[in-house]
Protein backbone atom coordinates (compact mmCIF):
# COMPACT_ATOMS: atom_id res chain seq x y z
CA UNK A 1 0.00 0.00 0.00
CA UNK A 2 1.19 3.71 -0.76
CA UNK A 3 2.16 5.89 1.81
CA UNK A 4 -0.63 8.22 3.20
CA UNK A 5 -3.09 6.44 0.80
CA UNK A 6 -6.13 8.61 0.68
CA UNK A 7 -8.55 5.79 1.69
CA UNK A 8 -6.99 4.76 4.78
CA UNK A 9 -7.37 8.69 6.43
CA UNK A 10 -10.31 8.52 7.91
CA UNK A 11 -8.92 5.33 9.91
CA UNK A 12 -6.37 7.94 10.88
CA UNK A 13 -8.81 10.53 11.78
CA UNK A 14 -11.13 8.31 14.12
CA UNK A 15 -7.73 6.93 15.44
CA UNK A 16 -6.90 10.20 16.90
CA UNK A 17 -10.00 10.96 18.52
CA UNK A 18 -10.96 7.56 20.30
CA UNK A 19 -7.17 7.72 21.56
CA UNK A 20 -7.91 10.83 23.41
CA UNK A 21 -11.36 9.93 24.92
CA UNK A 22 -8.52 6.54 25.70
CA UNK A 23 -5.93 9.44 27.34
CA UNK A 24 -8.74 11.09 29.01
CA UNK A 25 -9.92 7.89 30.58
CA UNK A 26 -6.60 7.20 31.48
CA UNK A 27 -6.14 10.26 33.17
CA UNK A 28 -9.25 10.70 34.91
CA UNK A 29 -8.33 7.01 36.30
CA UNK A 30 -4.75 6.11 36.84
CA UNK A 31 -3.91 9.80 37.95
CA UNK A 32 -4.58 8.11 41.62
CA UNK A 33 -1.81 6.41 41.22
CA UNK A 34 0.66 9.33 41.14
CA UNK A 35 -0.80 11.93 43.44
CA UNK A 36 -3.67 10.41 45.43
CA UNK A 37 -1.33 9.85 48.26
CA UNK A 38 -0.34 13.27 48.27
CA UNK A 39 -3.96 14.53 48.12
CA UNK A 40 -5.00 11.88 50.91
CA UNK A 41 -2.63 12.49 53.35
CA UNK A 42 -3.17 16.90 52.91
CA UNK A 43 0.18 17.68 51.66
CA UNK A 44 -1.12 18.39 48.25
CA UNK A 45 -4.41 20.35 47.23
CA UNK A 46 -6.23 19.03 44.34
CA UNK A 47 -5.25 21.67 42.28
CA UNK A 48 -1.64 21.86 42.83
CA UNK A 49 -1.62 18.03 42.49
CA UNK A 50 -2.95 18.20 38.77
CA UNK A 51 -0.81 20.92 38.27
CA UNK A 52 2.06 19.13 38.92
CA UNK A 53 0.77 15.99 37.25
CA UNK A 54 0.25 17.49 34.15
CA UNK A 55 3.51 18.98 33.82
CA UNK A 56 5.43 15.89 34.48
CA UNK A 57 3.32 13.05 33.03
CA UNK A 58 4.16 15.14 29.65
CA UNK A 59 7.59 15.12 30.47
CA UNK A 60 7.67 11.35 31.40
CA UNK A 61 6.13 10.75 27.84
CA UNK A 62 8.27 12.75 25.82
CA UNK A 63 11.74 11.12 27.57
CA UNK A 64 10.78 7.39 28.30
CA UNK A 65 7.48 6.65 26.83
CA UNK A 66 8.74 5.46 23.34
CA UNK A 67 10.31 2.00 24.96
CA UNK A 68 7.01 1.44 26.19
CA UNK A 69 4.69 2.21 22.92
CA UNK A 70 7.09 0.24 20.66
CA UNK A 71 6.15 -3.02 22.62
CA UNK A 72 2.50 -1.68 22.90
CA UNK A 73 2.29 -1.33 19.21
CA UNK A 74 4.57 -4.55 17.94
CA UNK A 75 5.87 -6.82 21.03
CA UNK A 76 1.96 -7.83 21.61
CA UNK A 77 1.50 -8.90 17.94
CA UNK A 78 3.28 -10.96 15.52
CA UNK A 79 2.53 -7.86 13.00
CA UNK A 80 3.94 -9.87 9.71
CA UNK A 81 0.83 -11.78 9.51
CA UNK A 82 -0.35 -8.50 8.18
CA UNK A 83 1.69 -8.09 5.43
CA UNK A 84 -0.80 -6.79 2.27
CA UNK A 85 -3.64 -6.27 4.72
CA UNK A 86 -2.64 -3.02 6.42
CA UNK A 87 -6.27 -2.03 6.18
CA UNK A 88 -7.10 -4.93 8.87
CA UNK A 89 -4.60 -3.71 11.04
CA UNK A 90 -5.43 -0.47 11.11
CA UNK A 91 -9.32 -1.91 11.78
CA UNK A 92 -7.45 -3.72 14.80
CA UNK A 93 -5.84 -0.74 15.99
CA UNK A 94 -9.40 1.08 16.25
CA UNK A 95 -10.97 -1.88 18.13
CA UNK A 96 -8.48 -1.85 20.29
CA UNK A 97 -8.32 1.91 21.43
CA UNK A 98 -12.28 1.65 21.34
CA UNK A 99 -12.58 -1.48 23.54
CA UNK A 100 -9.80 -0.13 26.17
CA UNK A 101 -11.77 3.62 25.78
CA UNK A 102 -15.08 2.15 26.76
CA UNK A 103 -13.97 -0.16 30.08
CA UNK A 104 -11.61 2.82 31.03
CA UNK A 105 -14.42 5.44 30.81
CA UNK A 106 -16.86 3.00 32.62
CA UNK A 107 -14.84 2.48 35.06
CA UNK A 108 -13.76 5.76 36.36
CA UNK A 109 -18.18 6.71 36.67
CA UNK A 110 -17.94 3.47 38.80
CA UNK A 111 -14.79 5.24 40.66
CA UNK A 112 -13.46 1.50 39.98
CA UNK A 113 -9.07 1.87 39.98
CA UNK A 114 -8.08 -0.24 36.95
CA UNK A 115 -4.97 -0.79 35.09
CA UNK A 116 -4.54 1.34 32.10
CA UNK A 117 -2.02 -1.21 30.95
CA UNK A 118 -4.77 -4.05 31.21
CA UNK A 119 -7.16 -2.14 29.31
CA UNK A 120 -4.69 -1.80 26.16
CA UNK A 121 -3.12 -5.17 26.32
CA UNK A 122 -6.61 -6.89 27.13
CA UNK A 123 -7.77 -5.27 23.70
CA UNK A 124 -5.00 -6.00 21.65
CA UNK A 125 -4.97 -9.73 22.40
CA UNK A 126 -8.86 -9.61 21.87
CA UNK A 127 -9.07 -8.19 18.21
CA UNK A 128 -6.32 -10.58 17.30
CA UNK A 129 -7.41 -13.59 18.52
CA UNK A 130 -10.36 -12.03 16.00
CA UNK A 131 -8.22 -11.28 13.05
CA UNK A 132 -5.98 -14.20 13.61
CA UNK A 133 -6.73 -16.66 16.10
CA UNK A 134 -4.19 -18.03 18.31
CA UNK A 135 -1.46 -17.65 15.86
CA UNK A 136 -2.05 -13.76 15.96
CA UNK A 137 -0.58 -13.28 19.20
CA UNK A 138 3.17 -13.38 20.02
CA UNK A 139 2.22 -15.52 23.83
CA UNK A 140 5.64 -15.28 25.08
CA UNK A 141 5.50 -11.54 25.38
CA UNK A 142 2.08 -11.70 26.16
CA UNK A 143 3.06 -14.16 29.29
CA UNK A 144 5.56 -12.07 30.34
CA UNK A 145 3.55 -9.05 30.54
CA UNK A 146 0.73 -10.82 32.99
CA UNK A 147 3.46 -12.25 34.90
CA UNK A 148 4.20 -8.51 35.52
CA UNK A 149 0.81 -7.74 36.80
CA UNK A 150 1.68 -10.18 39.81
CA UNK A 151 4.72 -9.48 40.44
CA UNK A 152 4.57 -5.70 40.18
CA UNK A 153 2.74 -5.45 43.76
CA UNK A 154 4.64 -7.75 45.29
CA UNK A 155 7.77 -5.98 44.19
CA UNK A 156 7.00 -2.52 44.72
CA UNK A 157 5.05 -3.43 48.14
CA UNK A 158 8.38 -4.80 49.25
CA UNK A 159 10.66 -2.15 48.67
CA UNK A 160 8.13 0.12 49.94
CA UNK A 161 7.73 -1.78 52.99
CA UNK A 162 11.12 -2.24 53.62
CA UNK A 163 11.99 1.85 53.26
CA UNK A 164 9.51 2.49 55.68
CA UNK A 165 10.11 0.12 58.36
CA UNK A 166 14.23 1.60 57.98
CA UNK A 167 12.55 5.03 58.87
CA UNK A 168 10.31 3.86 61.55
CA UNK A 169 13.38 2.29 62.81
CA UNK A 170 16.09 5.00 62.40
CA UNK A 171 13.70 8.44 62.09
CA UNK A 172 9.91 7.78 63.10
CA UNK A 173 10.20 6.12 66.63
CA UNK A 174 12.79 8.19 68.07
CA UNK A 175 11.70 10.14 70.95
CA UNK A 176 13.27 13.42 68.67
CA UNK A 177 12.95 12.05 65.38
CA UNK A 178 13.95 15.38 64.06
CA UNK A 179 17.97 15.60 63.96
CA UNK A 180 18.00 12.15 62.37
CA UNK A 181 15.64 13.09 60.13
CA UNK A 182 17.23 16.46 59.37
CA UNK A 183 20.57 13.78 58.52
CA UNK A 184 18.84 11.66 56.31
CA UNK A 185 17.20 14.28 53.95
CA UNK A 186 20.54 14.87 51.55
CA UNK A 187 20.93 10.95 51.22
CA UNK A 188 17.42 10.72 50.30
CA UNK A 189 17.04 13.53 47.97
CA UNK A 190 20.45 12.52 46.07
CA UNK A 191 19.40 9.04 45.90
CA UNK A 192 16.11 9.83 43.82
CA UNK A 193 17.54 12.22 41.85
CA UNK A 194 20.36 10.00 40.98
CA UNK A 195 18.07 7.18 40.01
CA UNK A 196 15.58 9.78 38.08
CA UNK A 197 18.62 11.21 36.09
CA UNK A 198 20.01 7.91 35.48
CA UNK A 199 16.40 6.63 34.24
CA UNK A 200 16.24 9.51 31.62
CA UNK A 201 20.04 9.81 30.36
CA UNK A 202 20.85 6.25 30.01
CA UNK A 203 19.76 5.04 26.73
CA UNK A 204 17.55 8.07 26.47
CA UNK A 205 15.19 9.84 23.60
CA UNK A 206 17.20 10.18 20.31
CA UNK A 207 15.91 13.72 19.88
CA UNK A 208 17.97 14.83 22.57
CA UNK A 209 21.39 12.53 21.69
CA UNK A 210 21.12 10.59 24.92
CA UNK A 211 21.28 7.33 23.03
CA UNK A 212 24.90 8.16 22.26
CA UNK A 213 25.89 8.15 25.64
CA UNK A 214 27.51 5.01 26.97
CA UNK A 215 26.26 3.42 30.25
CA UNK A 216 29.06 4.61 32.07
CA UNK A 217 28.55 7.69 30.91
CA UNK A 218 25.09 7.90 32.40
CA UNK A 219 26.12 6.77 35.53
CA UNK A 220 28.92 9.77 35.77
CA UNK A 221 26.35 12.54 35.01
CA UNK A 222 23.53 10.76 37.34
CA UNK A 223 25.97 10.46 40.26
CA UNK A 224 26.97 14.26 39.80
CA UNK A 225 23.64 15.29 40.02
CA UNK A 226 23.06 13.17 42.68
CA UNK A 227 25.93 14.86 44.75
CA UNK A 228 25.39 18.03 44.01
CA UNK A 229 21.60 17.91 44.69
CA UNK A 230 23.07 16.27 48.36
CA UNK A 231 25.22 18.87 49.00
CA UNK A 232 22.74 21.95 48.55
CA UNK A 233 19.99 20.38 50.32
CA UNK A 234 22.64 19.88 53.32
CA UNK A 235 24.22 23.48 52.87
CA UNK A 236 20.38 25.25 52.23
CA UNK A 237 17.27 22.86 52.46
CA UNK A 238 18.83 21.62 56.40
CA UNK A 239 18.17 24.65 58.12
CA UNK A 240 16.02 26.04 56.52
CA UNK A 241 13.82 23.12 57.47
CA UNK A 242 15.37 23.05 61.30
CA UNK A 243 14.46 26.67 61.67
CA UNK A 244 11.02 26.38 60.08
CA UNK A 245 9.69 23.16 62.05
CA UNK A 246 11.38 24.21 65.59
CA UNK A 247 9.19 27.82 64.88
CA UNK A 248 5.93 25.30 64.39
CA UNK A 249 6.70 23.27 67.51
CA UNK A 250 7.03 26.41 69.77
CA UNK A 251 4.28 27.67 68.05
CA UNK A 252 1.83 24.38 69.15
CA UNK A 253 3.39 23.92 72.81
CA UNK A 254 2.18 27.21 73.63
CA UNK A 255 -1.44 27.52 72.23
CA UNK A 256 -2.14 23.67 73.41
CA UNK A 257 0.07 23.06 76.28
CA UNK A 258 -0.04 19.03 75.36
CA UNK A 259 -3.32 18.66 76.86
CA UNK A 260 -6.57 16.93 75.84
CA UNK A 261 -9.39 17.99 77.83
CA UNK A 262 -13.11 16.74 77.68
CA UNK A 263 -16.16 18.47 79.23
CA UNK A 264 -19.39 16.59 78.93
CA UNK A 265 -23.21 17.53 80.14
CA UNK A 266 -24.91 15.03 82.74
CA UNK A 267 -28.19 13.86 82.41
CA UNK A 268 -28.73 14.68 85.80
CA UNK A 269 -30.26 18.00 86.92
CA UNK A 270 -30.61 19.22 84.00
CA UNK A 271 -33.02 21.66 85.19
CA UNK A 272 -30.48 23.73 87.06
CA UNK A 273 -29.26 26.84 86.34
CA UNK A 274 -25.90 26.82 85.00
CA UNK A 275 -23.75 25.82 87.47
CA UNK A 276 -19.81 25.88 87.18
CA UNK A 277 -18.07 23.04 85.00
CA UNK A 278 -15.91 20.70 85.96
CA UNK A 279 -13.43 19.03 83.44
CA UNK A 280 -11.44 15.42 82.87
CA UNK A 281 -8.49 16.59 81.81
CA UNK A 282 -5.73 13.80 80.41
CA UNK A 283 -2.09 14.51 79.69
CA UNK A 284 -0.18 12.46 77.91
CA UNK A 285 3.26 12.83 76.35
CA UNK A 286 3.91 11.92 72.62
CA UNK A 287 0.36 12.41 71.44
CA UNK A 288 -0.16 15.72 69.27
CA UNK A 289 -2.03 18.45 71.44
CA UNK A 290 -5.71 18.07 70.95
CA UNK A 291 -8.38 19.41 73.11
CA UNK A 292 -12.08 18.45 72.79
CA UNK A 293 -15.09 20.37 74.07
CA UNK A 294 -18.85 19.63 74.70
CA UNK A 295 -20.40 22.00 76.57
CA UNK A 296 -23.55 23.32 77.21
CA UNK A 297 -26.18 26.03 78.04
CA UNK A 298 -29.88 26.56 79.62
CA UNK A 299 -32.87 24.26 79.26
CA UNK A 300 -30.54 21.16 78.87
CA UNK A 301 -32.29 17.59 79.62
CA UNK A 302 -29.66 15.79 79.37
CA UNK A 303 -28.90 15.70 75.53
CA UNK A 304 -26.14 16.65 73.49
CA UNK A 305 -26.35 17.87 69.56
CA UNK A 306 -25.62 15.37 66.92
CA UNK A 307 -22.76 16.91 65.48
CA UNK A 308 -21.29 16.90 69.26
CA UNK A 309 -21.83 12.90 68.78
CA UNK A 310 -19.65 13.47 65.39
CA UNK A 311 -17.25 14.78 67.47
CA UNK A 312 -17.33 11.82 69.67
CA UNK A 313 -17.14 8.99 67.00
CA UNK A 314 -14.30 10.33 65.30
CA UNK A 315 -12.15 10.84 68.77
CA UNK A 316 -12.66 6.83 69.24
CA UNK A 317 -15.65 7.88 72.01
CA UNK A 318 -18.12 5.67 71.95
CA UNK A 319 -21.97 7.35 72.05
CA UNK A 320 -23.99 4.04 73.43
CA UNK A 321 -22.09 2.78 76.28
CA UNK A 322 -23.52 3.47 79.82
CA UNK A 323 -23.54 6.56 82.42
CA UNK A 324 -21.09 9.38 82.28
CA UNK A 325 -21.59 9.93 86.14
CA UNK A 326 -18.45 7.47 86.46
CA UNK A 327 -16.43 10.68 84.44
CA UNK A 328 -17.22 13.22 86.93
CA UNK A 329 -18.94 15.37 84.60
CA UNK A 330 -20.69 18.41 85.59
CA UNK A 331 -24.50 19.42 85.19
CA UNK A 332 -25.17 22.61 82.71
CA UNK A 333 -28.14 23.73 80.96
CA UNK A 334 -29.42 24.80 77.82
CA UNK A 335 -28.79 22.46 74.89
CA UNK A 336 -30.37 21.21 72.16
CA UNK A 337 -32.37 17.46 72.82
CA UNK A 338 -30.86 15.60 70.03
CA UNK A 339 -28.38 12.47 71.48
CA UNK A 340 -28.72 11.38 75.66
CA UNK A 341 -25.77 11.92 77.40
CA UNK A 342 -25.72 9.01 79.54
CA UNK A 343 -24.78 7.27 76.79
CA UNK A 344 -21.17 8.58 76.62
CA UNK A 345 -18.12 6.60 77.67
CA UNK A 346 -14.24 7.97 77.35
CA UNK A 347 -11.84 5.06 75.83
CA UNK A 348 -8.45 5.10 77.46
CA UNK A 349 -5.04 6.44 76.75
CA UNK A 350 -3.59 3.53 75.29
CA UNK A 351 -6.77 3.27 73.17
CA UNK A 352 -6.30 6.99 72.22
CA UNK A 353 -2.08 6.64 71.64
CA UNK A 354 -2.66 3.83 69.41
CA UNK A 355 -5.41 5.82 67.00
CA UNK A 356 -3.10 8.78 67.09
CA UNK A 357 -0.16 6.60 65.82
CA UNK A 358 -2.05 5.42 63.13
CA UNK A 359 -4.00 8.25 61.89
CA UNK A 360 -1.65 11.19 62.49
CA UNK A 361 2.04 12.17 62.67
CA UNK A 362 3.80 14.55 64.73
CA UNK A 363 4.31 18.12 63.50
CA UNK A 364 8.14 17.39 63.09
CA UNK A 365 7.83 14.41 61.34
CA UNK A 366 5.14 15.86 59.08
CA UNK A 367 6.98 18.92 58.17
CA UNK A 368 9.78 16.86 57.76
CA UNK A 369 7.86 14.39 55.04
CA UNK A 370 5.91 16.86 53.18
CA UNK A 371 7.93 18.42 50.40
CA UNK A 372 10.00 14.88 50.42
CA UNK A 373 6.35 13.34 49.00
CA UNK A 374 5.94 15.99 46.98
CA UNK A 375 8.97 15.41 45.53
CA UNK A 376 8.32 11.79 45.02
CA UNK A 377 5.12 12.03 43.61
CA UNK A 378 6.43 14.55 40.67
CA UNK A 379 9.10 11.38 40.74
CA UNK A 380 5.90 9.10 40.16
CA UNK A 381 4.19 11.03 38.20
CA UNK A 382 6.83 11.50 35.62
CA UNK A 383 7.56 7.51 35.64
CA UNK A 384 3.57 6.78 34.90
CA UNK A 385 3.64 9.46 31.91
CA UNK A 386 6.61 7.14 30.43
CA UNK A 387 4.53 3.92 30.73
CA UNK A 388 0.22 4.89 30.74
CA UNK A 389 1.13 7.32 28.23
CA UNK A 390 2.18 4.91 25.53
CA UNK A 391 -0.27 2.13 26.69
CA UNK A 392 -2.94 5.05 25.46
CA UNK A 393 -1.53 5.75 22.28
CA UNK A 394 0.71 2.93 21.08
CA UNK A 395 -2.41 1.48 18.90
CA UNK A 396 -2.46 5.28 17.46
CA UNK A 397 1.16 5.19 16.72
CA UNK A 398 0.74 2.05 14.88
CA UNK A 399 -2.07 3.90 12.85
CA UNK A 400 0.15 6.88 11.90
CA UNK A 401 2.99 4.73 10.94
CA UNK A 402 1.10 1.95 8.84
CA UNK A 403 -0.44 5.54 7.13
CA UNK A 404 2.61 7.23 6.55
CA UNK A 405 5.06 4.40 5.62
CA UNK A 406 2.38 1.90 3.76
CA UNK A 407 3.20 -0.97 5.88
CA UNK A 408 2.52 -2.80 8.97
CA UNK A 409 6.58 -3.20 10.09
CA UNK A 410 6.47 0.23 11.64
CA UNK A 411 10.04 0.49 11.22
CA UNK A 412 9.97 4.46 12.06
CA UNK A 413 10.61 5.29 15.77
CA UNK A 414 7.72 6.61 18.07
CA UNK A 415 6.97 10.43 16.74
CA UNK A 416 7.24 12.73 19.78
CA UNK A 417 4.07 14.62 18.56
CA UNK A 418 1.74 12.06 19.30
CA UNK A 419 3.75 11.59 22.20
CA UNK A 420 2.97 14.75 23.94
CA UNK A 421 -1.14 14.38 22.15
CA UNK A 422 -1.23 11.46 24.44
CA UNK A 423 0.20 13.51 27.15
CA UNK A 424 -2.32 16.29 26.51
CA UNK A 425 -5.08 14.13 26.65
CA UNK A 426 -4.05 12.14 30.12
CA UNK A 427 -3.69 15.69 31.43
CA UNK A 428 -7.46 16.98 30.78
CA UNK A 429 -8.96 13.44 32.03
CA UNK A 430 -6.85 14.25 34.91
CA UNK A 431 -8.69 17.99 35.61
CA UNK A 432 -11.95 17.22 34.43
CA UNK A 433 -12.72 13.56 36.28
CA UNK A 434 -9.50 12.61 38.27
CA UNK A 435 -11.18 13.43 41.52
CA UNK A 436 -13.51 10.59 41.04
CA UNK A 437 -10.73 8.03 41.60
CA UNK A 438 -8.27 9.78 43.80
CA UNK A 439 -10.18 9.07 47.25
CA UNK A 440 -9.86 5.54 46.62
CA UNK A 441 -6.43 4.92 46.69
CA UNK A 442 -5.24 8.52 48.60
CA UNK A 443 -7.98 8.07 51.72
CA UNK A 444 -9.95 4.93 51.69
CA UNK A 445 -7.91 2.15 51.16
CA UNK A 446 -5.67 3.19 54.44
CA UNK A 447 -4.92 6.15 56.51
CA UNK A 448 -1.78 7.92 54.67
CA UNK A 449 0.59 10.31 56.44
CA UNK A 450 3.37 12.21 55.08
CA UNK A 451 5.90 9.76 55.54
CA UNK A 452 4.08 6.46 54.66
CA UNK A 453 3.02 8.49 51.58
CA UNK A 454 6.69 8.94 51.12
CA UNK A 455 7.65 5.67 51.02
CA UNK A 456 4.39 4.24 48.96
CA UNK A 457 5.68 7.02 45.79
CA UNK A 458 9.43 5.94 46.00
CA UNK A 459 9.28 2.49 45.99
CA UNK A 460 6.33 2.20 43.27
CA UNK A 461 8.00 4.75 41.48
CA UNK A 462 11.29 2.90 41.77
CA UNK A 463 9.20 -0.27 40.29
CA UNK A 464 8.09 2.06 37.54
CA UNK A 465 10.57 3.04 36.23
CA UNK A 466 12.90 0.57 36.00
CA UNK A 467 9.99 -1.48 34.04
CA UNK A 468 9.94 1.57 31.60
CA UNK A 469 13.49 1.19 30.84
CA UNK A 470 13.37 -2.51 30.01
CA UNK A 471 10.22 -1.76 28.17
CA UNK A 472 8.11 -3.78 30.14
CA UNK A 473 4.68 -2.19 30.25
CA UNK A 474 3.69 -3.13 33.97
CA UNK A 475 0.54 -1.42 35.64
CA UNK A 476 0.93 1.80 38.00
CA UNK A 477 -2.52 0.60 39.65
CA UNK A 478 -0.93 -2.85 40.73
CA UNK A 479 2.62 -0.84 41.99
CA UNK A 480 0.88 1.75 43.41
CA UNK A 481 -1.69 -0.08 45.08
CA UNK A 482 0.89 -2.82 46.45
CA UNK A 483 2.50 -0.09 48.25
CA UNK A 484 0.26 1.22 49.96
CA UNK A 485 -1.18 -2.07 51.14
CA UNK A 486 2.25 -3.23 52.40
CA UNK A 487 3.29 0.01 53.84
CA UNK A 488 -0.33 0.53 55.44
CA UNK A 489 -0.09 -3.27 57.10
CA UNK A 490 3.38 -2.82 57.94
CA UNK A 491 2.56 0.42 60.08
CA UNK A 492 -0.50 -0.35 61.73
CA UNK A 493 -0.66 -4.33 61.07
CA UNK A 494 -4.31 -5.86 59.66
CA UNK A 495 -6.53 -3.10 60.80
CA UNK A 496 -5.01 -0.19 58.68
CA UNK A 497 -6.00 -1.42 55.69
CA UNK A 498 -9.19 -1.63 53.76
CA UNK A 499 -9.36 -5.60 52.99
CA UNK A 500 -13.25 -5.39 51.63
CA UNK A 501 -12.02 -2.63 49.79
CA UNK A 502 -8.75 -4.20 48.58
CA UNK A 503 -10.61 -7.26 47.52
CA UNK A 504 -12.92 -5.23 45.20
CA UNK A 505 -10.06 -3.63 43.47
CA UNK A 506 -8.65 -7.53 42.88
CA UNK A 507 -11.67 -8.32 41.33
CA UNK A 508 -11.53 -5.41 39.09
CA UNK A 509 -7.88 -5.94 37.81
CA UNK A 510 -9.10 -9.63 37.22
CA UNK A 511 -12.10 -8.72 34.97
CA UNK A 512 -10.64 -5.75 32.86
CA UNK A 513 -8.37 -8.36 30.42
CA UNK A 514 -11.09 -10.49 29.97
CA UNK A 515 -13.66 -7.30 29.63
CA UNK A 516 -11.76 -5.27 27.29
CA UNK A 517 -10.65 -8.36 25.08
CA UNK A 518 -14.27 -9.32 24.05
CA UNK A 519 -14.95 -5.69 23.28
CA UNK A 520 -12.64 -5.36 21.05
CA UNK A 521 -12.89 -8.68 19.48
CA UNK A 522 -16.83 -7.62 18.96
CA UNK A 523 -15.94 -4.26 17.51
CA UNK A 524 -13.16 -6.17 15.35
CA UNK A 525 -15.74 -8.03 14.21
CA UNK A 526 -18.10 -5.05 13.31
CA UNK A 527 -15.25 -3.45 11.70
CA UNK A 528 -14.37 -6.33 9.35
CA UNK A 529 -18.01 -6.50 7.81
CA UNK A 530 -18.64 -3.39 7.42
CA UNK A 531 -14.98 -2.36 5.65
CA UNK A 532 -13.47 -5.48 4.31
Amino acid sequence: MEPFAEELLPFVIAGFIIAFILAFGVGANDVANSFGTSVGSGVLTLRKACILATIFEVLGAILIGYKVSDTVRKGILDVSLYNNTEKELMLGSLAALGGSAMWNLVATFFKLPISGTHTIVGATVGFSLCARGFHGVNWSTFGKIVASWFVSPVLSGIMSGIIYLGLNHFILKKEKPLEPGLRALPFIYGFTLLVNVFSIVHDGPAMLKFDLIPWWGSIVVAVCVGFLTAVFVQLFIVPRQRKAIHAQLDNEATKQENEVKFTFDSAENSRSPSPPSQELSVIEKGISPTTYTFSGTTESNGYIPAETKSSLLASGLDATSPSSNSLGVTHNSSQVPLVHTNQVKVISMEELSDKKDIDTERPEVKGLFSFLQILTATFGSFAHGGNDVSNAIGPLIALWAIYTEGSVAQRSPTPLYILLYGGLGISVGLWVWGRRVIQTIGEDLTKVTPSSGFTIEIGSAFTVLLASKIGLPISTTHCKVGSVVFVGWAKSSRQGVDWKLFRNIVIAWVVTVPLTAGISALLMLIFRIAFL
